[in-house]
């Protein structure tokens, strides 16, 4: 049984979300997905949905096998506890590979490490240009 470990905040979820995890399951047989706690958030904006709805709904989707949130302290205790094959990264997930990589041999972990490339089908592929989207409206008064 081939692991896939697939890793995000997954804030607002969006036609480009299901692409990176569709993407990352073609890698395998199992698709787990862990899900950014609140607190853990620190390259971008707070999110606006709540970490356990976040959870909640990558997990209801069908692609997913098991969604999980990250550990509070240390991002690689559930892979230690998942023992996957590959980790997928989305193209703008902002992970330093080597680094990644190094921490896992550290870990006894030989897993590959895979990036998914850019979906660039939809206009819609961004949780902030959601935002932005759905404030221009607001202000402009159309709703």
């Amino acid at each position: 049984m081939r692991k896939v470990v697939a890793t995000g905040t997954f804030d607002i979820l969006h036609p480009g979300h299901i692409y990176y995890l569709e993407e990352s399951k073609k890698l395998g047989d199992e698709l787990y997905v862990i899900v950014a706690r609140d607190a853990n958030v620190t390259h971008k904006p707070k999110p606006v949905i709540p970490e356990e709805q976040r959870v909640h709904m990558i997990a209801s989707l069908a692609v997913v096998d098991h969604a999980v949130l990250g550990d509070l302290h240390d991002m690689f205790r559930p892979i230690e506890e998942i023992r996957p094959d590959v980790i997928t990264f989305g193209f703008n997930q902002h992970f330093n590979e080597e680094k990644i990589r190094s921490e896992l041999e550290k870990r006894g972990l030989d897993v590959d490490l895979v990036r998914i490339g850019n979906y660039s089908e939809d206009t819609y592929c961004s949780s902030s240009l959601i935002i932005r989207k759905v404030l221009e409206r607001y202000e402009c008064g159309r709703v």
